[in-house]
């Protein structure tokens, strides 16, 4: 195989998070987005996935998550060429959030550092469309909480 062929893996942790008691996850759009997304991130080498996730969630939306069970792990590839595969390790919590929206500037390190994502809640099941496949798993999330 050619080497400039071989695909890159990339290991994401994504979150979903629903409000305690209702089925309701949240969400946000970030700048240029093509849909809603939840909190995610890449994995940093040495990095648990929970621990991972605890971070992106915090960064990303100022939240923190206690208990986080892992609903299941997939490979989407991000672009044919170079490939990019995401190795995606999607997770469900149940959060205590009073507010309805809000913005939140991302922290950390990342390419979205400074970025404004403003959060709020959909009920699910919900048929507004998602950036980067991330509602694949939304049915395993409805059936448990």
């Amino acid at each position: 195989m050619d080497p400039r062929r071989e695909a890159t893996y990339v290991p994401k942790v994504c979150a979903y998070l629903t409000r305690r008691g209702r089925s309701q996850l949240l969400v946000f759009r970030a700048p240029g987005s093509d849909g809603l997304q939840v909190p995610k991130g890449t994995v940093e080498p040495g990095e648990s996935l929970e621990a991972a996730l605890r971070r992106e969630v915090t960064e990303e939306s100022g939240l923190t998550v206690d208990h986080p069970r892992r609903v299941v792990s997939d490979v989407w590839t991000r672009r044919p060429g170079p490939p990019t595969k995401y190795v995606r390790h999607f997770y469900h919590a149940e959060i205590d959030e009073r507010r309805d929206r809000w913005v939140h500037v991302v922290t950390g390190s990342g390419d979205e550092r400074g970025q404004r994502f403003e959060y709020f809640w959909v009920d699910l099941p919900t048929a507004e469309p998602f950036a980067l496949s991330l509602d694949d798993y939304l049915p395993a999330v409805r059936s448990d909480s």
